[in-house]
């Protein structure tokens, strides 16, 4: 925590994104978050300064309860059934110098109202320290526990080296066979590392914080076989000597992206939890952001939310569009084969041809549900979906109203997992979807519930022409689809 003095027609949803899903809801107020943390049903943040969050859905937040001495820029991970919390204190100029602390504490539970609620002062411990005249800030912890079970804790600012040292999981205390600390990283700060298909990846973050609008923060990335480094970025320069590949820097409205936490929902569905400095939505504020993660070429990058508009639904395993099942209404006009053949149409002059419009069509549907399918996209009014955010949503992501554009027609589950369009959007809990970005680009589309069943099931291409609803696996291409917005 540095402080400052001085396509066409047809793009992917990724182009551009409405303000209203790129920051969480309520009052996600926060600055250097830890890592989104879940504990019986409930999602959980703390801050510098030991100011919480807490959300029933991980999508509106609203101030929770701090952990007791939770001091400057803390993380927190779950080892087993316990709950490893580090922090920082002082440190990062706070009270005017660099000497610092790296403490980590052990709870059973992150719920306030728990009985077994707490961190026992008896496993706390200083794991790594600084002077104020070292190379070095202890500040701005950030914890891994490896596939193989060790863990490591990364720390430092911009005021010298991002160094990294190995803990006790057992204990969280220091492994004292370790050595010394190991310096990985310079010209960043609020760093942790991740590890996926064989690298560890050390985020850190870079630019200037404490500066409202002004603030630069932007999250970066270097890549090792090794928990200990070297960190080498995409284009070979290493994070020791200020190498670091962008993961996410401004996006509109909202800038100085920082402290980022990595929250892997299951195989494919991955978030990264993080700050913006400010958030032009709510003056200026800083404040708690959820978006999904995209692994690019062996690089992870922030992935978007959908913004409100309308898309076609594309199957990934075939590039078939969802529509609704009504008949197929011919469009008049066009030359034919005989305007391109030698027939007397040649001489015409052109004229542009009008798209079909939901009032030439929309009286030949059904009243009642429609049924819908999978089948070549031609920019029909049955194959443009109008997704809407609502006010309340899953881990990261809203829920959205999903129906026919220019209508109120809504897509809905039905008992027996199958899907319908039903002729009212009532925000029944049936007709309200989570979409969630994957980690290949592609999205995943489920229902908040089913009728009659508590299975969690996704949006699925059956076949070549049908839709319908099943268990999501990432290695399925039938539970992917892409958004391509109009």
């Amino acid at each position: 925590m540095k402080k400052i003095f001085q396509l066409g027609l047809v793009a992917l949803v990724s182009v551009s994104m409405s303000e209203t899903v790129m920051a969480q809801i309520g009052s996600p107020f926060i600055h250097d978050p830890a890592t989104v943390m879940e504990c019986d049903g409930k999602y959980y943040t703390w801050g510098t300064g030991g100011s919480g969050l807490v959300s029933e859905d991980g999508w509106v937040w609203t101030s929770g309860q701090s952990i007791p001495r939770v001091g400057a820029a803390p993380d927190m991970i779950k080892i087993g059934d316990r709950y490893l919390l580090a922090y920082s204190s002082t440190g990062g100029g706070l009270g005017g110098g660099h000497a610092g602390a790296i403490v980590t504490q052990f709870g059973k539970t992150l719920d306030p109202k728990s009985p077994d609620y707490g961190f026992p002062p008896e496993s706390r411990d200083t794991v790594a320290y600084s002077v104020a005249d070292e190379d070095c800030d202890a500040i701005d912890a950030g914890l891994i526990l490896t596939p193989e079970g060790r863990l490591f804790v990364t720390f430092g600012t911009y005021f010298g080296f991002i160094r990294v040292c190995e803990l006790d999981p057992a204990t969280g205390k220091r492994l004292e066979s370790f050595g010394e600390d190991v310096n990985i990283a310079v010209d960043c700060e609020a760093t942790t590392m991740i590890y996926h298909d064989g690298y560890y990846y050390l985020l850190g973050t870079h630019g200037t914080c404490c500066d409202g609008i002004n603030s630069t923060y932007n999250i970066v990335c270097g890549r090792s076989k090794s928990p200990t480094g070297p960190f080498i970025d995409n284009v070979g320069r290493d994070m020791v000597e200020g190498g670091g590949k962008m993961v996410l820097g401004c996006r509109d409205g909202y800038t100085g992206a920082g402290h980022f936490g990595r929250v892997v929902v299951e195989e494919g569905v991955e978030k990264m939890s993080f700050h913006w400095e400010a958030d032009y939505s709510m003056s200026g504020r800083s404040t708690l952001a959820i978006l999904p993660i995209v692994w690019r070429n062996g690089w992870p990058e922030a992935g978007y939310n959908v913004k409100d508009g309308v898309y076609e639904i594309e199957s990934e395993r075939r590039g078939y569009a969802l529509e609704i099942a009504t008949e197929y209404v011919r469009m008049a006009g066009g030359r034919g084969m005989g305007g391109m053949f030698g027939g007397g149409g040649q001489q015409q002059a052109n004229t542009s041809i009008p798209f079909q419009k939901l009032e030439d069509v929309i009286g030949n549907w059904p009243k009642g549900n429609i049924d819908v399918r999978v089948i070549d996209y031609q920019f029909r009014p049955n194959q443009k979906w109008e997704f809407v955010a609502q006010n309340e949503g899953a881990l990261g992501t809203p829920y959205y109203k999903i129906v026919i554009a220019g209508t109120n027609r809504a897509l809905a589950a039905t008992a027996g997992k199958e899907l319908t369009t039903v002729p009212e959007f009532t925000g029944a809990d049936e007709q309200l979807w989570s979409v969630d970005q994957l980690t290949d680009g592609t999205y995943r589309i489920c229902p908040k519930a089913v009728p009659g069943t508590t299975d969690k099931v996704c949006l699925i291409s059956v076949g070549d022409s049908n839709a319908s609803l099943g268990k999501f696996d990432f290695n399925d291409v039938n539970c992917k689809w892409n958004l391509r917005q109009y």
